[in-house]
């Protein structure tokens, strides 16, 4: 257990953004899911802008590193490239 209030306040702090950080990454993946199942091109298109924009948001806060990002935001656009 920490002692210092310096180290007190830095646990709370940690246990407030995993949280956060779980919440985002959670409500990501299940947007890239809906994403995947998706096999209509017009709604993949408007779906990818959505989910690129989140990718984005969380690559800046630092929740995922920029080449994380960058390689989901690829694969996924690959994947709406090649529907029918």
């Amino acid at each position: 257990m920490a002692h210092h209030p310096s180290a007190i306040k830095r646990i709370r702090q940690l246990a407030v953004r995993r949280l956060r950080n779980r919440y985002q990454m959670k409500t990501t993946r299940n947007l890239i899911k809906k994403l995947r199942l998706t096999s209509s091109k017009t709604e993949a298109q408007q779906l990818f802008r959505k989910v690129s924009s989140v990718v984005d948001k969380l690559a800046k806060t630092g929740v995922i590193h920029k080449n994380n990002a960058g390689n989901k935001k690829s694969k996924l656009a690959k994947f709406v490239n090649n529907l029918s």
